[in-house]
């Protein structure tokens, strides 16, 4: 083909197979390199989620931003058709640079033309301790394998300043913490036939907790998925500090608060164990809350999802009002983003809780996709 001719990249040694870093390693429709990013205040007035995504295989790159603030979610999604040009990580508004590899990266969202007062930001996001390697993570559904993925994650300080609705919100390092996971692999985009996984193994239950905590003085990290048994098919607990080893802090076992009538956690305490065996305690109070159903694109949003095409330059801009939960039902089958405040042996940290559950979970004590905490 004329126009199947090698892109910059392949002018540096960065190949992993014999093809053009124009391709993946893959024929797999859902294969997908992306990020996220969240940038939250300490006191619980804001929460900024940030993410870029590329899918090569159906020839889409697309982006979003939802802040909440208050009783009030904006969000502004775009999506484009991918190019040759894979440094460029930006859609329609929406941009990330990476300035210094792993250490400092900038995020900018321009603010509608026709609505100066519209979601706009400049935000440095600088890295407080080094990123670290999640578990690897693979997922089958009978025989299919519906999701496998290499991941990072990263805790960092974040300044800057953030525009919505007629306000101006400044960001200040010491004041806001930043957290970001990079990963990339096969994940599902929708508009794939389901087949016989989705008609004989339909899970009954899903459990997840991904918590990325930033300290003064050291980042902890702690994954755990698990089935309707309770089964754990993902785990990690890990500390790390700038400059010395990475450790390991053993099973983590989570006791959930919920909100009663729901099953959104407002407390948690995620039991640890240092590798002396001394307990730790890893306490964790919700303060503000982003369903990732809602603008972000993760499913199952109704109104646009990662990886479909929506033609070439689109944007879309919308903003939702989170004052009642029932107005969002999807909401509370996907996964939610809950900037939380923490504590672990006298200190007081802030990250991210991030949790869905869904269907039945024994040790929970949820019996059913309609069960909720008393």
């Amino acid at each position: 083909m004329a126009d199947d001719r090698p892109i910059a990249l392949d002018e540096y040694p960065v190949h992993q197979v014999p093809l053009s870093m124009k391709h993946v390693a893959t024929g797999d429709r859902n294969a997908y390199d992306r990020c996220i990013f969240h940038v939250f205040d300490h006191r619980g007035r804001a929460l900024l989620i940030v993410g870029l995504g590329v899918y090569p295989n159906v020839g889409v790159i697309d982006a979003y931003a939802t802040l909440r603030t208050g009783d009030r979610l904006h969000a502004v999604r775009a999506s484009d058709a991918l190019t040759d040009d894979r440094m460029n990580l930006s859609v329609g508004p929406l941009r990330i640079t990476v300035d210094v590899p792993l250490q400092r990266l900038s995020l900018h969202c321009a603010a509608d033309p026709a609505d100066p007062d519209s979601l706009s930001y400049d935000i440095e996001w600088t890295a407080a301790f080094p990123a670290v390697w999640e578990p690897h993570h693979v997922q089958r559904r009978g025989e299919r394998l519906m999701l496998e993925g290499r991941r990072f994650v990263q805790a960092g300080n974040c300044s800057g300043v953030i525009r919505a609705g007629g306000d101006e919100i400044p960001v200040v390092a010491g004041e806001w913490t930043g957290t970001r996971d990079r990963s990339w692999g096969v994940r599902p985009i929708p508009g794939e036939e389901g087949g016989r996984a989705e008609a004989e193994y339909r899970p009954e239950g899903f459990h997840w907790l991904w918590i990325p905590v930033r300290f003064d003085d050291r980042f902890v990290m702690v994954i755990a998925q698990e089935d309707a048994d309770g089964y754990r098919t993902l785990n990690e607990a890990l500390l790390v500090r700038d400059g010395g080893p990475d450790v390991q802090l053993g099973w983590p076992r989570t006791e959930i608060e919920y909100r009663p009538g729901t099953r959104h956690p407002e407390r948690a305490v995620v039991r640890l164990t240092a590798p002396d065996g001394r307990p730790m305690e890893l306490t964790a109070e919700t303060l503000c809350s982003s369903p990732l159903a809602l603008g972000a694109g993760y499913p199952p949003a109704t109104d646009w999802q990662h990886g479909t095409w929506q033609g070439r330059g689109w944007t879309d801009r919308r903003s939702y009002d989170m004052s009642d939960p029932a107005a969002h039902p999807a909401a509370a089958y996907g996964v939610t983003d809950h900037a939380a405040r923490f504590t672990l042996d006298g200190q007081v940290g802030h990250g991210i809780f991030e949790h869905g559950s869904f269907g039945r979970h024994d040790p929970s004590g949820f019996t059913g996709y309609t069960s909720v905490a008393p």
